[in-house]
């Protein structure tokens, strides 16, 4: 093990791991920097599992015994260790769950390679939210869709928080992001996919009755919280489903809503 303990939080070796609480620094620094955040010791294994490669580990001592065998198995890689008041310093928040890994961003997967056998297909368009991203990767990861592609103005994926709510199973469905939107939905169209938008219009059928037809390919386009589906991506999908509301409601969270749909209509052979 490469252990270097810490005397102060303006240590230059922590770089990677200050004002973690500043979202839009983040956003900005991390992609750029070819880096991301894996927040706990789960998710920094699921992390390492998946064959991402670290570039340093962040935590207090009293974990250090808990993860041993993984900085044994990468002894080059330096290891922080600080008092959990510096490392709060540092980080901006207490760290409570165990240690975080600063993991080098995967290389892109070309989307051919992507949709290639692939049968479920999620779409993310403008979705914010850090956490409803999590949650929707969790949910794709657990019912069946092979892969997600994310708008251009979508949330990073691989951001702390849409990391620490997947439960690190963004790491198990392989994803992309799109450049150009909404036009790059031809490129479903191109790979045989039926392109599907969930939301409330006067034209849009039931879920279960676009289940029954059993897509051979269908990918499903969720909209942003809030405003919903842009017109453009209206204008550029095959056909719009519903999930029917009860009792007066009229839509679910997005996150909510992807895991009934993503249910509804997985392959049924």
């Amino acid at each position: 093990m490469t252990i270097h303990y810490l005397e102060s939080a303006a240590d230059p070796r922590v770089a990677d791991y200050t004002q973690l609480t500043d979202v839009h620094l983040r956003k900005l620094r991390e992609p750029a920097e070819g880096m991301y955040i894996a927040e706990s010791s789960r998710v920094l294994r699921r992390a390492l599992a998946a064959g991402h490669q670290p570039r340093s580990f962040f935590l207090a001592e009293k974990w250090l015994e808990d993860l041993r065998d993984v900085l044994d198995a990468y002894p080059q890689v330096p290891a922080f260790i600080g008092s959990a008041a510096l490392l709060e310093d540092i980080t901006g928040f207490h760290l409570h769950r165990g240690a975080m890994a600063a993991m080098q961003r995967p290389a892109p997967v070309p989307l051919p390679e992507l949709l290639a056998g692939a049968r479920r297909v999620a779409v993310l368009e403008d979705i914010v939210d850090h956490t409803n991203v999590g949650a929707i990767f969790r949910s794709a990861a657990a019912l069946d869709i092979d892969a997600v592609l994310v708008s251009p103005r979508c949330g990073d994926p691989l951001y702390r928080r849409s990391v620490r709510v997947s439960m690190g199973t963004v790491f198990q469905v392989p994803w992309a992001r799109l450049t150009t939107w909404p036009e790059d939905l031809h490129l479903l169209k191109e790979h045989g996919f039926t392109v599907a938008a969930l939301e409330l219009t006067d034209d849009a059928q039931d879920v279960d009755a676009v289940a029954a037809r059993n897509p051979g390919k269908l990918a499903l386009v969720l909209g942003t919280e809030g405003a919903g589906m842009s017109a453009g991506t209206l204008a550029a999908v095959d056909i719009a489903v519903k999930i029917p509301m009860r009792n007066g409601v009229d839509s679910l969270n997005v996150a909510a809503a992807s895991a009934v749909a993503f249910w509804e209509l997985r392959p049924r052979d």
